[in-house]
């Protein structure tokens, strides 16, 4: 396969699964923001918005944040390269780039809901077609996703595919879960408050663990225990885990392909023996947030040497 079709797959569901990591975050915002006063309806969009890591730009172009200003901004604002349209744009450029690699009903499925989002965001949206558009996002994933895993041949091509999935999920959920740590908390006298439980709660809604998690701990909402769902537990398909275990079987089935390992194998295996060896308690240990830029540095690494491995620019 050429570097620049293996490119085009890999990234082409990187932004897709960025895409959905937004609709799900904003949804998550959503249901809290919409059911609060002024004041704490902002604050929350201030939230949701530095968990994106969208504050800088944001605050650039606007003064204020309403729920208006702060949706619009991660749906559909142009000027903001993180946008989900944005995102969306880019899925579709990069499966066209990799149209001779995939299934028609793949193509399809990008193609009809790019058009639909399109449509949706072509003015700004309200408050009454908001739900609509996330709930449009989330449902492009699904049906991307189910069509790959229904259509596609498991050649390279499905696993540089998966491969892109996972590293971005993995990164997301990383940085959604140090912005928590270091942002959404205002200082340490809320741990354990109300506040707090409700932000560890838009964590799980944010990457739909609400339920998973409740169903495990009989509905305790415990920061330490969201914690080890989250990054330990690898039942879950967006927890840090499960994403590098997923990981590490697209590149081994890259290298049975290619018939020999490059260095993102090596790294892979290190990262998974470090992460399989962990407690929470080895977490906390050493500290959420240095744990987390460890392992988002580690993450985007591989990221980095799958290109190299496979000619990604050739």
């Amino acid at each position: 396969m050429l570097g620049r079709t293996a490119n085009g797959l890999f990234w082409m569901f990187r932004y897709l699964e960025r895409a959905v990591n937004m609709a799900r975050l904003l949804d998550a915002g959503l249901r809290i923001a919409l059911t609060r006063d002024i004041v704490s309806a902002e604050d929350e969009w201030r939230s949701v918005i530095a968990a994106a890591g969208q504050r800088e730009a944001f605050e650039q172009k606007h003064g204020t944040y309403t729920g208006m200003q702060a949706w619009n901004f991660i749906l559909r604002d142009r000027d903001n390269p993180a946008s989900i349209i944005n995102m969306f744009e880019q899925t579709r450029t990069n499966a066209r780039l990799a149209r001779n690699a995939i299934s028609s009903e793949l193509w399809e499925a990008i193609n009809d809901n790019w058009m639909q989002i399109s449509a949706i965001m072509a003015k700004p949206v309200g408050q009454g077609s908001v739900n609509e558009a996330v709930t449009l996002i989330r449902s492009a994933g699904t049906l991307a996703h189910g069509a790959m895993l229904g259509t596609m041949l498991r050649d390279e091509g499905f696993h540089f595919a998966r491969a892109g999935t996972y590293v971005e999920r993995a990164d997301s959920i990383a940085r959604i879960l140090d912005i928590k740590y270091y942002l959404l908390l205002p200082s340490l006298s809320y741990v354990g408050s109300s506040l707090d439980t409700g932000q560890w709660d838009q964590v799980l809604r944010s990457v739909s663990g609400d339920r998973a998690y409740r169903s495990l701990h009989a509905g305790q909402v415990d920061a330490r225990g969201i914690v080890e769902f989250l990054v330990l537990d690898d039942r879950f398909p967006r927890s840090l885990a499960f994403c590098h275990s997923a990981l590490r079987d697209e590149l081994s089935a890259l290298a049975r392909l290619h018939g020999s390992e490059g260095e993102s194998n090596a790294l892979m295996r290190r990262a998974d023996t470090r992460l399989s060896d962990l407690t929470i308690e080895d977490v906390f240990d050493q500290g959420l947030h240095e744990f987390l830029i460890e392992f988002a540095g580690t993450n985007a690494a591989i990221g980095q040497a799958i290109a190299s491995d496979y000619r990604f620019l050739s």
